[in-house]
């Protein structure tokens, strides 16, 4: 009984791995395509991945060489709009200089104010008993040489004390612009509640931009009454950031900061230059201080030079020495940064 048990197990056994073995023989051609089939897709897509990454690689790059196209074309304009904006910062003349006073002052009315000037100082020479020769003289330096003088003072300290505000109006400018408020608004705050004289200098720019000028040019005609080069870095970040696009607020706080380290430098370059700067003033001074105490102490001694025709070539070649001489000095003094 238990070998006819044994044999009907081995039959069922056998059975079952020959059906097994028929089953494998009819499903493994199905089962290698099924595998084959998954690896081929699994390949396409790997391939599908992978021309996708390549298409947005490529059109990364492409973008990018547009953009740098892009700044490069707008650097070259740039360079054309400086070279006019050099050429306007270098215009010297009376017309350029008398709006960057910050006076309401026109041509005509300077020269009447000078005339008027010349007439007073002619009529007080003469008072006081000065020659009429010496009196229309005195009075032609005066109507020509201290309007003019005074014209430069007051640019020089109108621009320094827009370079003490322009940085913090910098600062306003990259909060605003942070909290969401556009470049026209932001400038336009300045031009409402900014110190002067950088209140005046940013109306101007909204102004122009109500006659139709847009925003980087009405920051570039600041340069016709501010010609400082921190203006003329403002205006370029201006143009490159409306013709590239960027940060414009991480842009402005970057010329922010270069400008205070400008203001530290100069600073410190002034600190280091007080010693070199006094002693030319007194190596300046000396020849006429001594000469007024030889004066005063001896009269007699010394007004050779002035009766004497051969004084006069004495006094002319020193004053041309003196004057080479203060020159240099000034030149070796005085730092561009």
């Amino acid at each position: 009984m238990f070998g006819l048990d044994m044999t009907v197990v081995l039959i069922i056994a056998l059975a079952a791995v020959a059906a097994g073995a028929v089953c494998y023989a009819l499903l493994f051609s199905r089962i290698e395509v099924e595998k084959k089939t998954d690896a081929r897709l699994s390949r396409v897509k790997s391939a599908e991945t992978d021309l996708t990454r390549m298409k947005a690689s490529r059109d990364r790059v492409q973008e990018l060489s547009k953009r740098r196209k892009s700044v490069q074309d707008s650097l070259k304009d740039l360079e054309k709009q400086q070279q006019e904006k050099n050429k306007k910062m270098g215009d010297r003349s009376l017309k350029a200089r008398l709006p960057q006073t910050g006076l309401a002052l026109t041509v005509p009315r300077f020269y009447v104010y000078s005339a008027v000037f010349g007439l007073f100082v002619f009529l007080v020479t003469l008072i006081a008993g000065l020659p009429l020769l010496g009196a229309t003289g005195a009075a032609f330096a005066a109507s020509l040489g201290f309007p003019r003088w005074v014209v430069g003072f007051l640019i020089k300290r109108r621009q320094a004390k827009f370079l003490d505000e322009f940085a913090n109006s910098l600062d306003v400018m990259v909060r605003s612009i942070k909290s969401g408020l556009p470049l026209n608004d932001a400038i336009r705050l300045i031009a409402s509640d900014g110190q002067e004289p950088v209140k005046t200098e940013f109306r101007r720019v909204v102004d122009s931009q109500q006659i139709g000028l847009s925003i980087p040019e009405a920051c570039a005609r600041m340069l016709q009454t501010m010609p400082l080069s921190e203006v003329n870095f403002f205006a370029i970040v201006i143009a490159i950031q409306s013709q590239a696009g960027g940060n414009l607020s991480e842009a402005i706080g970057n010329l922010s900061r270069v400008l205070r380290e400008r203001k530290k430098m100069k600073a410190k370059v002034k600190a280091l230059s007080m010693e070199a700067k006094a002693s030319a003033w007194i190596i300046g001074s000396l020849p006429f201080v001594v000469s007024t105490l030889v004066y005063l102490t001896s009269p007699d001694y010394i007004s050779i030079l002035f009766t004497d025709p051969r004084g006069h070539i004495i006094m002319l070649f020193s004053a041309v020495w003196m004057g080479i001489g203060i020159f240099v000095m000034r030149n070796m003094i005085n730092f561009e940064i």
